[in-house]
Formats: structure tokens, C-alpha cells, sequence
């Protein structure tokens, strides 16, 4: 191994893959889809591959939604007693929400560094998801703020595993011009966890107080954590594991086509080609990029922006209606963020192009806190919530830019996924603090705090996207020189 660090320079640095990916743009097109037939067979296989992929991977979205509402149902139970009966004081209740991030920080890394090395997310997701519904099953027998603020810290703990490793999972099977679609539909499930989760918890509280002497806020833990947990068994038989160790549901040349699929997107396999080192070789390499610590800083100032989630049924409660309407009125402000959102990543794969569509959404986001800001006229403030919530296309369409500038070797995408999102959500838990009940119900201040970060992480990505662009001219200049052709280049 004396020799490893001129392999890891010419292995993993940025400049090889390109070369590589322009060796593989060389060969003639006939000559690389022989093995499966010709041209015309490949692409039928492709097609036959990723509706296999597409159909098992669905079950993401599901969990997602679950994991969004075991996450966010404190809020909705806030309605209808939560605090009183745990007789929570000053900032009781916001300690509640800022410690789920505090396991969910804590986890991510070892999770997705653990995922990569035993290769079975069909085995390992849908186990942390059984554990976490029982976790949020128990909240709802909880007496006091310490018995809360157990279950919510060990529920952020068993949490973290699901969504960095879902993304991983998803940039083990498609291209990086599949992946923002694809990342959307995922992402998806928590803007549709927020619209559904508030009918749900209307329903609930509304329909289950006193019922077998239990208050409705405890029946909603009890309901939607035993929801969670039959979901959990269901993808056990449901979700894929990766190409190298999937082989039950897919034959012999599909698991090629695979394989063939991802080392053709970036010039270089996924796995032995790009792993010379294990996981902690992928740990260092990851914590050595500064793109990995640009990009977690601008995704924490994006997520203290997007704070509000968490207490959107508290902002929608500023316009006088009662805890049911209320609930009701969160719904279509989610609704219309998944039209949204699922427009501009679509668009963003089409044009390949990722700074603009993240840009927009904030903008439009920027505008809805102003207006938030400046009346307190309920049509004005409702449409303010529509355009605050349509900013989380920026959002996804993030997390996938992080995928595609991050590329291999999995190792080291496997942790820097995971720590951008762990380091994300310190801004979550700031957040968790500007949204005191003093600064209502206006909540200038924390409208102020929004608009600033938000417009920070617009700054960061312009940054980040020139320095890509940077990186694409000396790549091609380096082509040029060598006479070969257009080869990799990130997406910017």
C-alpha cells in the first residue's frame, strides 16, 4: 500500500474521471451496447430496468411521509393540549423540537457509512423505520417534558438513517440525469406529508378526544406510529438493495445494464474501480473537499429559512380560525409547493442546469416573507404561506446538486451526503428558536432572519456555481490540448 497515494490522486481526483468518461465517449456506440444486443435491444432493457426501479423505489416516498409526520406531529398536537398536559413553560416546547436534531446530527454519518458497507438498505432502512414508529408510538404516553424529550432525542436518532440514506440509494441506481426528477418524487413526500399531515391530525384531534379515556393529541402518536410500523414491514420485501448485491428481482444483464449504466455516467465504476481505500478512506476524502463544507453551510442558512415548516399550523393559526380550519388551511399551501416543486426539477434535468431553479423558488420564498412582514390582512398572509412553501423546490433541487457534484467514489458520496444533511439541520435547530410565541403574531423578526439566510444560500450557490463552470472551461481547455472529446462536466 506504499503506493496508495499517487493511485488516490490518480483515481479520485477530479481531472481522472474526466479523462476516463472521455475514453468511454470515444468508443463507438455499437461497440459499447454489444453485450446487450445493439443499440436499440439496449434501450428496451433500460426502459424494462428502470420501471423495475421506479416501482420498488416508490416505497421511498411512502416512508418519507411517515418519517416527515412522526417528525412534525408535536406541532399539530401543540393545538389541542400538548403543552398543557405536559405542563411545558417558556421553551419547553421548542427544546422538544430543536432536540430530535440533536440525534438526527449525531447519526447520519455512521448510518450512511454503515449502509455502503453492508450493501442491504432493503434490510436496514425499513428496521430503523420500525423502531422509530415505536419510538413516536410511545410519545403518546408521555406525562412529563423530561418523558417527551427522551422519545423525541432517540426519535431523531433511529430518523437520521432514512434520508441521507435513501438519496445514496437513489445515486446508486440512476444517472445524474435521472437523479433530480427522481430526488423530487422523493423529496416530495415530506411537502406531501405536510399537506396530508395536517388533514390526518385534523382528523385525529377532532375526531378521537376522550376516546378510551385518552386525550386526541396522544391518539395521534399512537395512530400514526403504528402506521409507520406496518409500512416498515411492507418495504422490507419492497425496497432494492444496490446493483452489486441486488440479484433477486433483476436478471443477470439487468444487473450488468446497471452497473454499465452508472460507469458510463461518470467515466468510472461505482464500485472496485473507485474504491481503493474502505470507508474511512471516503470519511477523509469527503472532510478534506471544501465543496463538501461550502455546499453544508449554504444548506444550514437554506433549512433556518425554511424554519417555518415546523410551525406552519402556529403561523396559520394567526389568521383567528379555530385548531380544525386551521389544520384545514395548511393543506393546499403544500399542495401547490408539490406542483411547484415537481415543475422546476423536472425542468432542471430537462435544461440540466441546477443554480437558477434553486434561485427562483428563494426568490419567490423572499417575497412571501416580505409580504408576511408587512400586513396582516388574511388573503395577503395566506398567500404569503404559498410562496413561502414553494420555496422547498429550491430545496430539492439542492440535495440533487450536491449528488451530482459529488460523484464518486460512493464512499466518499455515501458520508457527504450524509454530513451536509447532518450539518444542515443545525439550522433546524436554530430554527426551532426564532419562532418564539413572543414575536407574534407578526413575527417580523423571525420573517427578518428568513430573508437573510435565504438570501446568504442564493449568494453561496451563484459561488459554488462559478467555481463548476470554472472547473468545465479547464476541463475542455484539457481536452482540447489532448485531442480527445467532450468528456465529464458538472452540472452548474
Amino acid at each position: 500500500m506504499a503506493s496508495s497515494p499517487s493511485l488516490y490522486e490518480k483515481e479520485h481526483d477530479e481531472t481522472a474521471y474526466e479523462h476516463r468518461r472521455g475514453d468511454v465517449e470515444a468508443d463507438p456506440q455499437h461497440t459499447i451496447d454489444a453485450e446487450f444486443g445493439g443499440h436499440e435491444a439496449r434501450k428496451k432493457l433500460e426502459r424494462k430496468l428502470l420501471l423495475k426501479l421506479d416501482l420498488r423505489m416508490s416505497i421511498l416516498i411512502v416512508i418519507y411521509i411517515l418519517n416527515y409526520i412522526d417528525r412534525n406531529n408535536a406541532s399539530a398536537a401543540r393545538l389541542r393540549g400538548f403543552e398543557d398536559d405536559l405542563n411545558l413553560k417558556g421553551q419547553e416546547f421548542n427544546t422538544l423540537l430543536s432536540i430530535l436534531y440533536v440525534g438526527y446530527i449525531l447519526m447520519q454519518i455512521p448510518s450512511n457509512m454503515f449502509l455502503n458497507y453492508i450493501g442491504k438498505p432493503s434490510i436496514y432502512l425499513p428496521c430503523c423505520m420500525i423502531i422509530w414508529g415505536m419510538i413516536s408510538t410511545l410519545t403518546g404516553i408521555t406525562k412529563n417534558f423530561v418523558g417527551a424529550l427522551l422519545t423525541r432525542f432517540f426519535l431523531g436518532f433511529v430518523e437520521a438513517a432514512f434520508f441521507p440514506g435513501a438519496l445514496f440509494l437513489l445515486s446508486k441506481w440512476y444517472k445524474r440525469s435521472e437523479l433530480g426528477k427522481r430526488t423530487a418524487i422523493l423529496s416530495c413526500g415530506s411537502l406531501i406529508s405536510n399537506a396530508f399531515g395536517s388533514l390526518i391530525a385534523s382528523g385525529i384531534l377532532d375526531g378521537m378526544e376522550g376516546a378510551l379515556g385518552h386525550a386526541a393529541w396522544r391518539w395521534l402518536f399512537y395512530i400514526e406510529g403504528a402506521l409507520t410500523m406496518f409500512v416498515a414491514i411492507c418495504a422490507i420485501f419492497i425496497l432494492p438493495d444496490f446493483p452489486a448485491t441486488s440479484h433477486t428481482w433483476l436478471s443477470p444483464e439487468e444487473v450488468r445494464l446497471a452497473e454499465k449504466r452508472m460507469e458510463e455516467d461518470v467515466g468510472v465504476g461505482d464500485e472496485n474501480e473507485t474504491e481503493s481505500g474502505g470507508q474511512l478512506h471516503g470519511l477523509a476524502m469527503a472532510f478534506g473537499d471544501w465543496k463538501v463544507w461550502w455546499l453544508a453551510l449554504a444548506l444550514t442558512s437554506l433549512v433556518v429559512s425554511l424554519s417555518f415548516n415546523a410551525f406552519f399550523p402556529t403561523l396559520s393559526a394567526t389568521m383567528g380560525y379555530n385548531s380544525t380550519i386551521t389544520l384545514l388551511l395548511c393543506a393546499p399551501p403544500w399542495v401547490f409547493a408539490t406542483i411547484v416543486a415537481f415543475i422546476m426539477c423536472w425542468h432542471s434535468d430537462k435544461t440540466q442546469e441546477r443554480f437558477w431553479h434553486i434561485a427562483i423558488p428563494l426568490m419567490f420564498g423572499i417575497v412571501g416573507f416580505i409580504i408576511a412582514i408587512s400586513t396582516m390582512n388574511l388573503a395577503a398572509r395566506y398567500v404569503s404561506l404559498f410562496l413561502m412553501a414553494q420555496s422547498y423546490a429550491g430545496f430539492i433541487i439542492f440535495l440533487t446538486w450536491v449528488s451530482n457534484s459529488i460523484a464518486r467514489p460512493p464512499s466518499k458520496r455515501a458520508v457527504a451526503l450524509a454530513f451536509i444533511n447532518a450539518f444542515s439541520q443545525l439550522g433546524n435547530i436554530a430554527g426551532s428558536y426564532v419562532w418564539p410565541k413572543t414575536w407574534g403574531p407578526t413575527y417580523a423578526h423571525s420573517y427578518a432572519i428568513c430573508i437573510s439566510t435565504n438570501g446568504l444560500c442564493i449568494i453561496m450557490c451563484y459561488i459554488f456555481k462559478k467555481h463548476l463552470e470554472s472547473k468545465n472551461r479547464q476541463f475542455e481547455k484539457k481536452e482540447q490540448e489532448d485531442g480527445r472529446p467532450a468528456g465529464f462536466r458538472f452540472i452548474t
